[in-house]
């Protein structure tokens, strides 16, 4: 027979397959030799006691011969000759968007303003050490999307939108470690992305699909509301042409502002949309380890440790977003003139830092000072707090910081700890930088968190600003039965870009389902 179990095992106790046997036949009252084999299905750590635990959830083989649990790969077509469908954009979302189209019978065709992921690391060297934005491929722009080289998180709560396990099998198919499918917060590493990314796109060019890097989407054509196809800038070239389809997947990422821009400027409907804006925070890991694992040192079977906290404040959320254990914070600016940051963590989260975005949730009447953009409100709400973190970091990249002690005491620090953002640091009053409501509501957010987790409000830790593309401010509609535009038929608003996704899984899965529509309203 097979059985489902689940052991609760302290850190030493998950070392070897022997405990697991062990532990397995006390839990199913059977001896060790009738056990034939067993899936690994979930794992998590419980660190709610003084000793953290892990909790393991089996498929145990009693009796019967033992079938190992295989991924399912896709079934890839050859659809060099078949029928054509646009993608804007080469993120997670578009991506997954091409693989399925590929096994729905239709070529997909994607246009990506940024370069591949090999040729992206240059310009995010430039970013860091030498402060060069390049506007069309940086952290945000390229092959991969803003995922690749942020971090590579894959939870999500969003398991009713879609098939996490079909988002995940294709990574490992594509070279992820199998761990990822078995994870509670399953994580691939910004150092394994790119080599994940490249075997998708080699992948979809076998298949007969197209991948144009260093195009730009410059125009929408359409003719009484019917899509015709898109006008793109090559950007090596510097020539323009159009491409023509009857369907667009727009996957551009939340950061593509020109998009938006030309969406308003032809009329084409959006909306301002809400979104969340702090800093990014930054301890030592070993602190963080101290206070999550009751413990003075971590146990080597336990990895870097992570923290979730929540606070409402006068009706608006204060929450961590995208922590990352032994991570590195990172500039995330997509044009000159403004200061992003963001974080990222490498697959073994070695680095001797943690950090966390700690945001505030925004409302549309926050940006009312901005109501003369109409739809672009809340963008140009988020582009004035970059560029004055940028004027106060001193017209670098260097980010506006101050120690977390002195911020919640409105004390400009005198000196700042040592920190893993490369473009360097600037001890400023963050409330110069940030609006009041954030900066009111982090200051009471952070005198609660620290209650929470005692040791987390101190003078070790570092702000740095501003994290403000948590998401984007803006939604383009679509209808909620064929994922299209309400006013252009053709077109599919899609991921993080449209408004749909929040992360890697979720924006995944929505390219998924628009590439359904996609092929539902073409056939």
């Amino acid at each position: 027979m097979v059985v489902k179990t689940e052991l609760v095992l302290l850190p030493e106790q998950v070392a070897n397959e022997q405990e697991y046997i062990f532990h397995l036949s006390k839990s199913c009252n059977v001896s060790q030799d009738s056990i034939s084999g067993f899936n690994l299905l979930k794992r998590s750590i419980d660190a709610r006691g003084k000793q953290p635990k892990y909790r393991l959830l089996f498929e145990v083989f009693i009796n019967e011969s033992f079938s190992e649990k295989k991924i399912t790969h896709r079934d890839y077509k050859n659809i060099s000759n078949a029928k054509p469908v646009l993608i804007a954009g080469c993120g997670p979302a578009g991506l997954f968007a091409a693989i399925r189209l590929i096994e729905l019978g239709f070529k997909p065709i994607l246009i990506e303003r940024g370069k591949d992921v090999k040729n992206r690391r240059r310009d995010l060297a430039a970013i860091n050490k030498q402060g060069i934005v390049n506007p069309e491929s940086n952290y945000c722009f390229g092959e991969g999307g803003a995922g690749t080289y942020s971090d590579g998180k894959l939870y999500t709560r969003s398991d009713k939108r879609g098939n996490v396990q079909r988002i995940l099998e294709t990574f490992v198919e594509h070279g992820a470690e199998k761990n990822i499918l078995i994870d509670a917060h399953p994580h691939i590493g910004t150092n394994k992305l790119p080599k994940i990314i490249t075997s998708m796109r080699e992948k979809i060019i076998a298949c007969g699909g197209e991948i144009l890097f260093n195009t730009k989407l410059v125009d929408i054509l359409y003719d009484q509301n019917i899509l015709k196809g898109i006008r793109v800038r090559d950007l090596i070239n510097e020539s323009e042409y159009n491409i023509s389809s009857e369907a667009l997947i727009l996957a551009t990422g939340h950061s593509a502002r020109d998009i938006f821009e030309l969406l308003q400027k032809k009329n084409i409907l959006i909306e301002a949309k809400p979104f969340a804006l702090g800093v990014r925070i930054e301890h030592p890991q070993t602190l963080i380890d101290r206070i999550q694992y009751h413990c003075d040192n971590r146990s080597e079977y336990l990895p870097p440790s992570s923290y979730s906290l929540v606070h409402n404040e006068n009706d608006r959320g204060v929450y961590s977003f995208c922590m990352c254990p032994g991570g590195i914070i990172a500039p995330a600016a997509t044009a000159p003139g403004e200061v992003v940051v963001n974080g990222w963590s490498p697959s073994k989260r070695n680095n001797p830092f943690a950090n966390s975005g700690i945001v505030v949730g925004l409302n549309l009447v926050d940006f009312k000072p901005f109501q003369k953009s109409n739809k672009l409100a809340a963008l140009h709400y988020q582009h004035s707090v970059e560029t004055n973190a940028f004027e106060a970091g001193g017209k670098t990249l260097a980010a506006p910081a101050q120690r977390m002690m002195d911020f919640v005491n409105k004390k400009i620090s005198a000196d700042l700890p040592s920190n893993s953002y490369m473009p360097g640091v600037t001890s400023v009053l963050l409330d110069d930088v940030l609006p009041k409501i954030i900066s009111a509501a982090l200051r009471n957010g952070l005198k609660v968190f620290g209650k929470k987790m005692n040791g987390y409000l101190t003078n070790e830790a570092i702000l740095v600003g501003v994290e403000s593309r948590t998401s984007s401010p803006v939604r383009i509609p679509r209808e909620k039965e064929n994922c299209m535009h309400p006013q252009i038929k053709g077109l599919f608003p899609c991921g993080e870009g449209a408004g749909y996704a929040g992360g890697i899984v979720s924006a995944a899965m929505d390219g998924e389902r628009c590439a359904e529509k996609a092929v539902k309203f073409l056939d």
